[in-house]
């Protein structure tokens, strides 16, 4: 396949692959296995996303039958044809500029703030051996889960692929049984001021009023619904 429609562009792969995942890193840090398995997930939805994205259009070959018969006048090969939302919805003007691309850029930094401002509460908490309760903890229980999952599904209506829809339901599953398992520990470790805790501030979804009264705790660590 040549490069020049855009693809075996495998160092674009490494390079972008590598400045999302470093990036994620630095905010989130991860300690224990959990942890370690939260990242692996985001880390391999990434690569798997800028292989097709640069690589390989593994997407754009199953469905080049349908794609063709659909859109005879699209030219597969190229790179714009990756972005399929634009193909679907007939839009034909530049597809880094469609509706859905510009809200996949909003989502995506929605994600890496939300990390960061997650990142700098759990640090301090941690440093002072108590639970993270405050700024976006006193919304959340585990803001970083949701981060991951608001950038994964930005990269989503940015640049679908089968393999990537198929791993972002998959990943929210993980990602909600890691939670369930962290939630248990933090139980074990703090109980009745983790349940009083964790009773004010919902775990994914936070609610339209900030909850008052959120109560001090001793510990630190991102805390799973």
């Amino acid at each position: 396949m040549s490069t020049d429609f855009g693809y075996n562009l495998w160092f674009l792969v490494i390079l972008n692959s590598a400045i999302f995942i470093i990036f994620a890193f630095s905010f989130v840090k991860p300690k224990t296995k959990l942890d370690w398995r939260a990242f692996g997930g985001f880390a391999a939805f990434i690569v798997a996303l800028f292989t097709e994205m640069y690589g390989f259009p593994l997407t754009i070959y199953f469905l080049s039958g349908w794609l063709g018969s659909q859109f005879p006048n699209l030219n597969l090969l190229t790179h714009n044809s990756g972005h399929l939302w634009q193909d679907l919805m007939g839009w034909q003007w530049d597809p880094h500029l469609n509706p859905l691309h510009l809200l996949s850029n909003v989502l995506i930094a929605a994600g890496f703030i939300l990390l960061y401002r997650a990142w700098q509460v759990l640090y301090a908490a941690q440093r002072e051996h108590r639970l993270a309760v405050t700024g976006i903890y006193a919304r959340l229980r585990h803001p970083q889960y949701l981060g991951f999952l608001t950038i994964m599904f930005g990269f989503l209506l940015q640049w679908p692929t089968l393999l990537t829809l198929i791993m972002f339901p998959i990943l929210v599953v993980v990602y909600h049984r890691l939670a369930r398992r962290e939630e248990k520990t933090m139980v074990a470790e703090f109980g009745e001021e983790y349940l009083a805790y964790a009773r004010l501030v919902p775990g994914f979804i936070p609610r339209s009023n900030k909850n008052k009264g959120v109560p001090r705790t001793q510990g630190g660590t991102d805390q799973p619904q």
